[in-house]
């Protein structure tokens, strides 16, 4: 199995079911990244950093917001805030049913159509975002964001190669961009390239800015690796005890797949011969 063979429905699963950038994409888009997406203006002041908040403080957050935006539909940021929540909480058809109506009454606002590209690959709607994330793109001023989210819902549709190509194409209007860099990552464990994915994924935790969710990619990638070790001490890094704790019991649930990993790995190669 090459590097650029299409990965299986199965593997395609495994990697997924991790919060890796892909499909939360800077889709740029991972909880990590999705935190940081919390536009300022209208919404109601939090208690904490949502960065800090458990599930139960996100989803009291979520209701907050989504009560500023009853009282007033057309508030730009209280919709986008509102669907990042909702996004975060893995209320995805609600969090689409959001950005619609964000995007109905901003149709020409490039933000608002990349969120509402990534409320459809979220959503699974994975032809319609690259649709939106198109039209939302400009020529004459393009948006590394929105080439790496192409490049995201690229990936999900097995299009490794084109995926790339827009991925380093952000790179060149960004970069050493870690979530791009990230993406570009994970593209290759996609297609159990775990090598190159693993160098990567070094190289954009290692830029200044990587938050938690490039290491939990990297972490994954070496420890499908078998350096279990090595994996739980990236998994741990800079995170409170709790969250630490939580990082590595997922880690090692995913890692404990690694029979059906091997034997995915068997089935493609005798598949080539």
């Amino acid at each position: 199995m090459t590097a650029q063979a299409i990965c299986s429905p199965l593997l395609r699963r495994l990697v997924q079911s991790t919060a890796v950038v892909l499909v939360a994409l800077s889709l740029a888009g991972c909880a990590g990244q999705q935190k940081k997406e919390l536009t300022t203006g209208s919404i109601p002041t939090l208690s904490k950093p949502v960065q800090s908040m458990n599930a139960t403080e996100l989803s009291q957050a979520a209701e907050s917001i989504g009560q500023a935006l009853e009282r007033n539909p057309r508030d730009r940021e209280a919709g986008l805030n509102y669907a990042n929540l909702l996004r975060m909480t893995g209320r995805n058809e609600q969090a689409l049913a959001v950005m619609q109506q964000v995007a109905i009454n901003h149709p020409s606002d490039r933000e608002v159509l990349g969120a509402y590209g990534k409320a459809q690959a979220a959503a699974g709607q994975l032809e319609q975002a690259l649709t939106t994330i198109s039209r939302a793109q400009t020529p004459d001023r393009p948006d590394w964001k929105l080439k790496s989210a192409e490049g995201a819902v690229l990936d999900q549709l097995g299009r490794s190669s084109e995926a790339r190509l827009r991925y380093r194409e952000a790179l060149d209007l960004r970069p050493n961009e870690p979530s791009v860099l990230s993406n570009l990552g994970m593209s290759y464990l996609l297609t159990k390239d775990l090598r190159t994915a693993e160098t990567y994924l070094k190289s954009a935790a290692d830029q200044p800015g990587a938050d938690s969710s490039v290491r939990q990619n990297l972490a994954l990638a070496v420890g499908l690796q078998g350096r279990f070790q090595e994996a739980e001490a990236i998994a741990r890094q800079e995170l409170t005890a709790e969250q630490a704790e939580a990082n590595v019991t997922y880690l090692r649930s995913m890692l404990s797949q690694q029979g059906a990993w091997k034997q995915l790995a068997k089935a493609d190669d005798a598949d080539t011969n």
